[in-house]
């Protein structure tokens, strides 16, 4: 008997369209998530039980997309701001919470660590560039993505899953961390500072980072070692953490 597929939940994207009848999701998550054996499993928002959800996966992947709304984390509205979705908001925050307090294996990526950031009352830069300068180009547009190093920490569990302290990632993103929620640590930056990984030390089934890795899934790729690493946990029986609004 072949050895079952650990169960995967993708975060969708918010209704699209004018009559919001849709919901989408990059391809390459899911191939990313194939590629290292997992089963994937779409959620888009609007679920309100997310105990019934968890109770189905073995671990949840929190995906890019659109901004947060900047009233969850004491900000004001900026004229670049896209995509908010109150209903994918207020999902994934839920989400977030149940699967960290279970100790449900997680990987956030980009808006997904922005999402855990906010959780934990951290606050976001509303636009990178009026933050740091664009010596770093964290985005080409909205629609592109662009590349530039970033260094983890040594003691870091990323440093040990890419066997690395150095890499070059797929960026598309024109938020960041600004102030660290309760709990995180920063782990790997951008040349310019920018927070470009986070992690708890109370929660190792945890892995967050602003980077696209799912863009960078090629044969050799460093990027492959994130999914298979996360793979790996969610392999693993579970093991309850404790609460997690600290």
């Amino acid at each position: 008997m072949a050895e079952r597929r650990p169960r995967i939940g993708i975060t969708t994207y918010h209704r699209a369209g004018e009559e919001r009848l849709s919901f989408s999701l990059p391809s390459a998550y899911v191939d990313a998530v194939r590629g290292e054996g997992g089963f994937p499993v779409l959620l888009p928002p609007g679920e309100e039980r997310p105990g019934e959800i968890l109770d189905a996966l073995d671990g949840l992947v929190f995906g890019g997309g659109g901004d947060l709304d900047p009233g969850l984390f004491g900000g004001s509205p900026h004229r670049t701001h896209y995509f908010i979705d109150a209903e994918r908001d207020a999902f994934e925050l839920v989400l977030m919470r149940a699967a960290l307090e279970r100790g449900t294996p997680v990987l956030a990526i980009c808006r997904g660590m922005q999402v855990l950031n906010v959780l934990r009352g951290g606050r976001l830069h509303a636009h990178l560039p009026e933050a740091v300068g664009e010596e770093v180009c964290h985005r080409e547009s909205q629609q592109c993505h662009t590349h530039h190093p970033v260094r983890l920490a040594a003691d870091s569990r990323l440093a040990g899953i890419y066997g690395s302290e150095r890499l070059d990632v797929a960026s598309w993103h024109h938020q960041g961390v600004e102030t660290l929620g309760r709990g995180l640590r920063a782990v790997g930056w951008a040349p310019d500072g920018t927070v470009e990984a986070l992690e708890d030390p109370d929660r190792p089934r945890l892995l967050a980072v602003q980077w696209h890795p799912e863009l960078q899934i090629e044969v050799g790729s460093p990027q492959r070692r994130l999914f298979r690493g996360f793979l790996e946990m969610a392999r693993k029986p579970p093991s309850p953490a404790g609460p997690s609004g600290r």
